[in-house]
C-alpha cells in the first residue's frame, strides 16, 4: 500500500455535475493492487451521524494540494472494490 495523504474522517468536498460542491467525510481511503488505483469511500457530512447513510466510493488521484474524483464505471472494477469494503466495513 502507498502512503494515502487522505485519512479517514477527514472532510473534503467533491463537485456535482453542475459544479457545485458537497462536503463529505472519509470513511475509508484504500488501494486496489489489481487496479494500481486508489479508492475513497465517503458519506455526505450532514449523514455522518445517522444511523444509516448513502455511502460513495470514487477512484482518485493527487496532484499536488489537488484532489481528483472519478466515478467508477466498469462491473469489474466494481467488484473489487464491493469485495474491500464488504471485509473491512
Amino acid at each position: 500500500m502507498s502512503d494515502n495523504k487522505i485519512e479517514a474522517n477527514e472532510r473534503i468536498f467533491i463537485p456535482d455535475d453542475e459544479g457545485v460542491d458537497h462536503e463529505f467525510e472519509v470513511v475509508l481511503p484504500f488501494e486496489l493492487d489489481e487496479t494500481n488505483a486508489l479508492y475513497i469511500a465517503v458519506v455526505p457530512i450532514e449523514q455522518v451521524e445517522a444511523e444509516e447513510a448513502d455511502l460513495y466510493v470514487f477512484r482518485y488521484e493527487e496532484e499536488g494540494d489537488d484532489l481528483k474524483v472519478f466515478q467508477i464505471e466498469s462491473d469489474e472494477e466494481w467488484d473489487l472494490v464491493e469485495e474491500v469494503l464488504n471485509t473491512l466495513l
